[in-house]
């Protein structure tokens, strides 16, 4: 893919990256802000009984006792002329009228005073009570309040900036997902043609939906969020307009293809957003429908911000030492390439559950796994299938959140029930990826270990043991300081917070080391210590993070199309046979995988099919697990393949690595999308209907 050169373009790239390096560690500070106020509450009420009550904020002084009651009026009838027993009685009936009165009065007065007397002893024993320690505490506590404050009320920016900024840094790079690479002119005529109308029809949408705001009085509260979309969708259609002026040459024939090739080179946003916008404006007439489903994602906004942070996570461990270590202790027993592939796709589902979603692990480890695999002699094609797949495994293990969104959409489904059959589902595909790996070996699977093969795995391993007490440090500070362990819920705060001191020390260590280099397997990936710093893995995730959320962001607009356009209509309510509607939903899920990502594809399932399942005498876990599987074999399968996609994003564009440059066998050409897709459509077969063929569906 092509970059832009120059001072002045290196310069606006630093700022951008700087911009999301801010925002990023917003998002930490929001996270960690959250976290220890809750904590200092906990320990002010410990320390200080009643402290969130009484003591957190400075005490109001009460007001002056309350003042005596007035005398009681003369009644009227006292004053009136008559019979003279009767005013007697009237007499006799109005003084004791005028006692009762009194009575209450005095009584009323006499609580008020209590009240009163309660009111200052507790402003005096609350004034006794801070002291100059409370008051510093509370100080700190009521500070990091307002900052938290703030931060949350304005993720939704956050995220708007996030998307922005990443936006525009992977347009004016060209690094956008598409079907194939920018290569020449046409292509990129095309390309910037369709982000141009896409993005134009993104700005359409937003200001239309200003202006109802503004006929229904109710814009002023969304003013912020609607100058942060313009400007983004702005700045880079104006981005696309400097491209179309200066488009990339042709560099050979490859390069200058027929105009169906180009045409696979427009972005994956830039087609969802056109199908879409010309979807609302010309069948619906509803301009401002694109604008609706971007907020709709402000709804989940912090799933969002989660998956820039996990991104993040992964640049920033492509610059440690963590991975080359690691291979590093299991290159001297030269493991066969197969066997290799086989470790690192298993051992990939445990942080593909922390994740949450194949697509985001992909994006953060794929180019780390591909140069691995590929150093140790393993087949492009193998080693394209496995970085692909890499996180397809574990996304049906605890912690995997997208599991949670599910059980907390769908009655009647626990997050237990789905774990305790995500279990088997991974123990089904893992031992298929294992057989079909060793069925297509080219090579005997005996290891030859060198000599010494074991000192040197162990030499290997004790220099991790400084990133494994940084680690565990971090863990054990944010357990005791903030009263949290990593799972689901934090593993997108801890794991960056964790791993910047890590590529701290490593940048040290390489610095010190002799040449201050690299020094290959031992260094981060052999970068030198200018590039193992946090700004510079921002700067590699920012491309990333702006082109993966502008994907999310689209699909689901293209999502909102096939829910208003009622295409689920065209399946029936419900099916006489399990069977039979299992065959039909299935191949609807891999559809709804292909185009949709995860997050939004679960939401429309639940509105939409998750009924017809149910009313199918189909089991509402054993439906949501074959859910799970069928997303992701529509992510590994073309015409789309989104997990290729997304590995050809951080692994680059080398023509020699497409299908059909490969040399071999029709399964050696094609391995990278034939041995995933075998895999993962065998798993989904077998999770479909075998439950129902043996009864337990």
């Amino acid at each position: 893919m092509a970059s832009e050169g120059g001072a002045g373009s290196r310069g606006a790239r630093g700022v951008a990256t700087l911009a999301t390096l801010l925002v990023l560690v917003a998002l930490l500070c929001q996270w960690t802000g959250t976290e220890l106020r809750a904590r200092m509450a906990g320990i002010g009420e410990a320390l200080w009984p009643a402290y969130a009550a009484l003591l957190r904020s400075e005490p109001t002084p009460p007001g002056p006792p309350p003042s005596e009651p007035a005398a009681a009026e003369p009644t009227a009838k006292a004053a009136e002329g008559g019979d003279d027993d009767d005013l007697l009685d009237d007499l006799l009936e109005d003084v004791e009228g005028a006692k009762s009165e009194a009575d209450v009065a005095r009584e009323r007065h006499e609580a008020e005073l209590r009240a009163h007397a309660a009111a200052v002893k507790a402003y005096d024993d609350a004034i006794a009570r801070r002291t100059a320690t409370v008051r510093a505490f509370a100080a700190v506590d009521l500070a990091l309040g307002e900052v938290v404050t703030w931060l949350g009320d304005h993720l939704r920016h956050l995220f708007i900036l996030l998307l922005g900024i990443g936006g525009v840094i992977a347009t004016a790079g060209r690094h956008h997902i598409a079907l194939r690479p920018i290569r020449g002119r046409r292509a990129d005529q095309v390309a910037q043609g369709a982000s141009l109308l896409a993005n134009l029809l993104l700005l359409a949408s937003v200001v239309a939906q200003h202006q109802l705001r503004i006929a229904a009085g109710t814009d002023a509260a969304e003013l912020g969020i609607t100058a942060l979309w313009v400007a983004a969708f702005g700045a880079m259609a104006l981005v696309n307009l400097a491209h179309l002026r200066r488009p990339l040459a042709d560099a050979g024939p490859r390069e200058a293809g027929g105009l169906g090739g180009a045409l696979l080179a427009a972005p994956l946003y830039a087609t969802m957003a056109i199908l879409a916008g010309v979807y609302f404006v010309a069948v619906e007439g509803y301009v401002a429908g694109l604008a609706v489903y971007l907020e709709k994602l402000l709804q989940n906004v912090q799933l969002y911000l989660q998956v820039g942070l996990y991104v993040w996570v992964g640049m920033i461990l492509g610059r440690t030492r963590l991975a080359p270590r690691l291979f590093a202790a299991l290159r001297p027993w030269r493991l066969p390439p197969e066997l290799l592939a086989i470790v690192v796709v298993l051992a990939a589902a445990i942080p593909t559950a922390y994740s949450g979603a194949s697509g985001i692990f992909v994006i953060a480890a794929g180019g780390l796994i591909f140069r691995e695999l590929i150093a140790a002699g393993a087949r492009p094609g193998l080693a394209l299938a496995s970085t692909a797949m890499s996180g397809s495994m574990g996304v049906v293990l605890s912690p995997c959140l997208l599991v949670v969104i599910i059980a907390y959409l769908s009655k009647g489904v626990s997050s237990d029930q789905l774990f305790e059959w995500g279990r088997l589902v991974f123990l089904l595909s893992a031992l298929l990826f294992v057989a079909v790996v060793l069925a297509t070996r080219s090579g005997p699977l005996r290891p030859a270990p060198e000599r010494g093969a074991g000192a040197t795995s162990l030499a290997a391993l004790r220099g991790l043991l400084p990133h494994a007490l940084i680690f565990a440090g971090v863990l054990g500070l944010a357990y005791v300081a903030l009263d949290v362990g990593l799972d689901v819920n934090s593993a997108a705060y801890l794991l960056p917070l964790a791993l910047l001191p890590i590529l701290a020390f490593d940048r040290r260590a390489v610095a010190r080391a002799p040449g201050g280099g690299g020094g290959g397997g031992e260094g981060a990936q052999g970068r030198p210590p200018g590039e193992m710093t946090a700004f510079a893995a921002t700067a590699e995730a920012s491309v990333h993070i702006g082109a993966l959320l502008l994907l999310m962001a689209l699909s689901a607009g293209l999502g909102g199309v096939i829910e208003r356009a009622d295409v689920v209509a065209l399946v029936p309510a419900a099916f006489a046979s399990p069977l039979a509607a299992m065959a039909v939903l299935m191949v609807v899920l891999v559809v709804i995988g292909m185009v949709m990502d995860p997050y939004g594809a679960v939401i429309l399932v639940q509105a939409t099919l998750a009924g017809i399942a149910s009313a199918s005498g189909i089991d509402p876990v054993h439906f949501w697990m074959v859910v799970l599987v069928a997303f992701e074999l529509g992510y590994l399968t073309p015409p789309v393949a989104l997990n290729h996609l997304l590995a050809r994003q951080v692994i680059g564009d080398d023509p020699a690595l497409e299908s059909g440059a490969l040399p071999g066998s029709w399964w050696r050409r094609h391995e990278r999308y034939a041995l995933p897709i075998a895999v993962m459509a065998t798993t989904l077969l077998l999770v479909a209907f075998g439950p129902l063929l043996v009864g337990g569906g």
